[in-house]
């Protein structure tokens, strides 16, 4: 597929990275030569050194023979007007950045009038996760299927979860709740694991279950919640007014430490129940004093990491229960949870997930749509979900039967609004909707490809 990318920022270079491993033919614009260079020297893509709004540049770099542009500029401004523009010159398909609340109030017109076939925000996005995880605080991660009818949580085995030692085939037996642990990361170890794996401490599993019972799962593995009441927000990024929004009508008190004045006042308009505080949210006696042992939950969204993952670790030594860091470098995540930070909000990793799933949903028409798609232990494996129609291979044969690829695992299968946690006597039929795990390594693209 060819696709054009507009924008070699942090979320441009990581569509690049993914989309070009996936095989696609892949040209990038943007008017840094510099970061075109370094581009080059790690992706196999064409560049093209201007301003993707021009008719000149997109013409240059063939958009009238594109399946796909994704606008990933800096401006919304910018990132519109190349979508349109694109539209004019014969580009089938565009996805475009938009960031600004003002302009994602009228997503709608905008689709409309410019002919979007998406929009992507990550900040928005990042606010969206982080919201849910704090609604159960006790999961490292939470990922949604099915319309919200299923989920797959990440959660942590700690001294007497009640599974440890156990193997998976005794589950059902121990929380009398029908659940599947579709993937276990064990150390720099991922498994896909069978009914004779065996749970030990310190594993991170993930566990599909229906939404309603996340709660029962929960007290059933012996793992202890938190009610969160008070938050502290470090920066007043757009993320931070996205998630102050959420959890304000959710009835929770957010505090904003924010260093520029003039975003203070701007939030203290936008946000007029929130408490705005104009200080550096880095500095160790500031954070001592608006804390007062009295913040369930500490935020930090800082555009360095590195401050982000020292300000979580402080927060955990002055006792605060649950400290969240936003990470750009994926890289070093296994640095941080050496410190004791595990929950890390990535925001352009949520977003690929989603141009991801579009880009691989456009390649197939014919054997069913990819419904969703979300990635798991650091990339290395994908959840997807699908939908099964009259040209899927092995309907309605008992899945024990069925020559899966290795290293996939049926995780659940939705009909008609039912949702099943499959045994091998169980079978898909046409119109299912059909959740799978998968190593990450070889892209699957519709639901044949898990057979062998």
């Amino acid at each position: 597929m060819r696709i054009v990318i507009v924008g070699d920022g942090k979320v441009g270079f990581t569509l690049t990275e993914q989309l070009s491993k996936e095989g696609h033919d892949i040209t990038v614009i943007d008017r840094n030569p510099e970061l075109l260079r370094t581009l080059q020297a790690s992706c196999d893509v064409m560049t093209v050194n201007g301003n993707g709004a021009s008719v000149h540049i997109l013409k240059e770099a063939d958009i009238q023979y594109a399946d796909l542009l994704i606008a990933a500029t800096s401006s919304d401004e910018i990132n519109l007007l190349t979508c349109f523009t694109a539209k004019k010159l014969g580009c089938s398909h565009t996805i475009s950045r938009i960031r600004n609340p003002e302009y994602v109030r009228q997503l709608t017109f905008l689709k409309e009038e410019l002919g979007l076939d998406m929009t992507i925000n990550p900040e928005a996005a990042a606010a969206h996760e982080i919201y849910r995880l704090l609604q159960f605080p006790s999961f490292l991660q939470r990922d949604t299927f099915a319309k919200g009818r299923v989920e797959i949580v990440e959660i942590k085995m700690t001294k007497g979860c009640s599974i440890i030692g156990q193997k998976l085939s005794e589950l059902y037996k121990t929380i009398k709740i029908k659940v599947l642990i579709c993937a276990v990361e064990r150390g720099n170890e991922v498994f896909i694991p069978s009914g004779d794996f065996q749970i030990q401490e310190g594993d991170k599993i993930h566990v599909t279950a229906e939404s309603p019972k996340l709660a029962s799962l929960l007290r059933a593995l012996n793992i202890p919640t938190q009610k969160v009441k008070d938050v502290v927000l470090i920066g007043g990024s757009r993320i931070a007014y996205y998630l102050a929004q959420r959890l304000q009508y959710s009835g929770i008190n957010v505090k904003i430490i924010e260093n520029d004045y003039q975003r203070c006042q701007e939030l203290t308009d936008l946000l007029p129940k929130a408490l705005i505080i104009n200080g550096d949210g880095s500095q160790k006696t500031l954070v001592e004093e608006e804390i007062q042992n009295k913040a369930d939950v500490l935020i930090s969204l800082l555009n360095i990491d590195e401050v982000n993952l020292v300000m979580a670790v402080f927060a955990k030594q002055l006792g605060v229960p649950i400290s969240i860091a936003k990470i750009d470098r994926t890289e070093y995540r296994s640095v941080y949870e050496t410190f004791g930070v595990e929950s890390m909000i990535n925001p352009k990793e949520l977003i690929c997930s989603d141009v991801l799933r579009y880009v691989r949903d456009m390649g197939n028409r014919t054997s069913g749509s990819m419904l969703t798609l979300h990635r798991m232990v650091n990339n290395q494996v994908e959840a997807m979900e699908f939908r099964a129609v009259k040209g899927t291979r092995h309907l309605g044969k008992p899945l024990k039967n069925v020559p899966f690829r290795k290293n996939i695992l049926v995780v659940s299968i939705i009909r008609e609004g039912r949702v099943i946690f499959p045994t091998g006597d169980d079978y898909i039929e046409a119109g299912d909707s059909v959740i799978i795990a998968a190593n990450s390594g070889r892209p699957i693209t519709e639901l044949n490809h898990i057979y062998q």
